[in-house]
Parts: structure tokens; C-alpha cells; sequence
């Protein structure tokens, strides 16, 4: 027996397919596996077959032929082609994301392609597809271009095609995002978006904080529920950030020491920061909202906004280190301070005089 795989066009209605299974079956065509690509023309049926070694191509064709499949198209299989399509497809999501820079390979194996080929033009201009050539948008720039003479296309796989491309865009936007802060005592600090997976880590940061360091971030005793905290690690429009610090050699790892969280309101941005009690004082709550203010310039945020007590020396003073700050407003030992962000589009991109002058 001998792997083939057979493509052919069905019309879409009761009874269709069987018939042309039950053509195959009278040659002796075992089908192992099926997919249906929905299409304009009717239902594309991509088969995985095991036939007799006496089987020829041609054979293959006349079988489907007689059983009403059109534009058949058949070829020889590798025993790799016997895995399960879903499986197949997360097993190359895994590996984009182990290696951000295999994409185009991928593509290749994802499509069967014969030819991928990078280009310089803009993704947009060459995004779709025809029966032989795919155009898709390369996240860093560019695009790819992939070839196959045969068989056509499908909007089927140009949407599976699409999916890993925007798997590839959201890994080199974290990638992107990660920012390696020196701190004023030599001390280096990852800072990056937070996620879901935080919970537990930053769950164990607020343990470490003292009463006073929770009261000052939250504005009274105690600190977050778990609802909470797990709002503020995937808000609904805002950002959360958080810094980690590696561990000494032969200590404990990577662990959260800071998090700052922005809260939209409209154009207005509420913040708030809270640092680790062994980690105050070495300039990390203010590159914490210093990429804030970046972060809210570029979304086209009017203004920040940031509640303290009096007391609450620290912070007051970090966010005028931001810049010009606007109103400031009393409420007994509560105070709201207003930083005005003026946004301006510079060489495509959008940025913040506070952030500049930062």
C-alpha cells in the first residue's frame, strides 16, 4: 500500500462526498484522513489516502473523476502526513515561539510550499492570495512571498497561514516590549507587560511589601483582593507592567520586584506604582512611569493621573520628574496630581515631550 494525497472539488450537497468515497473504496482507497476547505466553486476535499502499490495517478484521478469530484489534483505522501492536522499545526506554533526568526520556514511547511521569498515591500500591498502565489505580511517588515504550483490556494489555508503570522506579530511585540533598566546602584531590572501567568509572582511581591509600602500604592491598610489583582494584570484598557530581577548565583530566580499599572478613563490615564521595599530608593518606580508616560503618549492620552498622600513624598516626587506637572488637587491628606501629556506625531511615530525630555 502507498500514501497519496487527493484534492478535489465536491459540490456542496447530501450525499456528494460519500459518492466520491465510494468510487475510491471500489479501487481498493483506504481514507485516513479528511479536510473540507470551503470555497466559492463548493467544498474543496483534501483527502490522505493509502492505495494499493499497483495504483497509478492516473488511476487516482479517473476513481475521483467518476465518483463527481472536479479540478482533482494528486500526488505522493510522506508517513509524516499522518499526523493529526490540528497537532501538527500547534507543534509549529511551538516552535515560532521558541524561534521568532523560522517564520518563512514555517510558512513553508504550514503550506507545502515550494518557494518562500522575503521582500522589502510593505506587507499590506502584497497581502492575499491567488491559486499559486500568497502574499503575508512579515511582523518586522516586509513580507513573504510563497509560491506552490499545485494545488490552488485555499482561503482555508490563507487563514491558517494568517493565524501563525499574527502568532509572530504578538511574540516580536513582547519581544519588543521587554526593556533591560539599569538602576542608580549598577542593579539590572527586566521590564515587561504583565500577564495572567503573573498572578502567583506578583502575589508574592505584595507579601514581601510592607503594610506601609501597600498602603501608600492602594490608599489604605492591606492590599489587593485576588479579583483584583488579576484586573490588574490584563486590564481592560490600560497596560500593567512589572520589573524582574534575576536572583544571585545559586539563590532564588527571576521574581517580580515592581509593578506600575496605568487605568484608562476616557484619554486619561490613572497610575499608580508600587515597588518592593528592598528595591525603593534606586530610581526603579520612576523608569517604571517614565515608560508609562511613554506607553500613554503613544496611545494619544491626554493626560496622567496620580493619587497620594501627602506624605507620600516618593511618588510625588517621581511623577514630577515626568515633567511639567498640571492641576493639583487637595482632598484632606489625599492629593491628585495632573500630568498634562501634549502628543505630537514625529517620523511616524508618536511621542511625548516628557518622555523626550526624560
Amino acid at each position: 500500500m502507498a500514501l497519496w494525497r487527493i484534492r478535489a472539488t465536491v459540490d456542496d450537497r447530501p450525499g456528494y462526498l460519500s459518492v466520491l468515497a465510494a468510487s475510491l473504496a471500489l479501487r481498493s482507497v483506504n481514507i485516513l484522513a479528511v479536510q473540507v476547505h470551503t470555497t466559492e466553486a463548493g467544498a474543496v476535499d483534501d483527502f490522505l489516502v493509502d492505495a494499493p502499490d499497483n495504483l497509478d495517478e492516473a488511476e487516482l484521478l479517473a476513481a475521483v473523476e467518476r465518483g463527481r469530484g472536479r479540478d482533482a489534483w494528486v500526488a505522493r505522501a510522506e508517513a509524516q502526513g499522518l499526523a493529526d492536522q490540528p497537532t501538527r499545526v500547534l507543534g509549529l506554533a511551538a516552535r515560532l515561539v521558541r524561534d521568532p526568526d523560522c517564520l518563512g520556514e514555517l510558512l513553508r511547511n504550514l503550506l507545502a510550499a515550494t518557494a518562500v521569498t522575503w521582500r522589502p515591500t510593505a506587507g499590506r500591498s502584497r497581502a492575499g492570495f491567488t491559486d499559486t502565489v500568497m502574499g503575508l505580511p512579515d511582523p518586522t517588515g516586509g513580507c513573504y512571498e510563497i509560491r506552490r504550483a499545485a494545488p490552488v490556494f485555499t482561503p482555508a489555508e490563507y487563514a491558517r497561514a494568517q493565524a501563525l503570522v499574527d502568532l509572530a506579530s504578538s511574540i516580536t511585540r513582547r519581544t519588543d516590549e521587554l526593556v533591560t533598566v539599569v538602576l542608580t546602584d549598577g542593579a539590572e531590572v527586566t521590564v515587561r507587560p504583565a500577564g495572567p501567568d503573573d498572578a502567583g509572582a506578583l502575589a508574592a511581591m505584595h507579601e514581601r511589601c510592607s503594610a506601609r509600602s501597600r498602603r501608600r500604592r492602594y490608599l489604605a491598610a492591606g492590599g489587593p483582593s485576588p479579583a483584583k489583582l488579576r484586573r490588574l494584570l490584563d486590564p481592560a484598557h490600560g497596560v500593567t507592567l512589572v520589573a524582574v530581577a534575576r536572583g544571585p548565583a545559586g539563590g532564588e530566580g527571576e521574581r517580580i520586584v515592581a509593578m506600575a499599572d496605568m487605568v484608562a478613563e476616557g484619554r486619561v490615564g490613572e497610575v499608580a506604582v508600587l515597588v518592593e521595599d528592598a528595591w525603593q530608593g534606586r530610581g526603579l518606580g520612576t523608569a517604571l512611569l517614565r515608560r508609562l508616560v511613554t506607553n500613554a503618549g503613544r496611545a494619544g492620552f491626554a493626560a496622567l493621573v496620580a493619587h497620594a498622600h501627602a506624605d507620600n513624598v516618593g511618588m510625588l516626587r517621581t511623577v514630577a520628574r515626568m515633567g511639567r506637572p498640571g492641576p493639583v488637587d487637595r482632598d484632606g491628606d489625599l492629593v491628585t496630581v495632573t500630568l498634562p501629556l501634549v502628543a505630537r506625531v514625529a517620523a511616524g511615530k508618536t511621542t511625548t515631550p516628557a518622555a523626550v525630555e526624560a
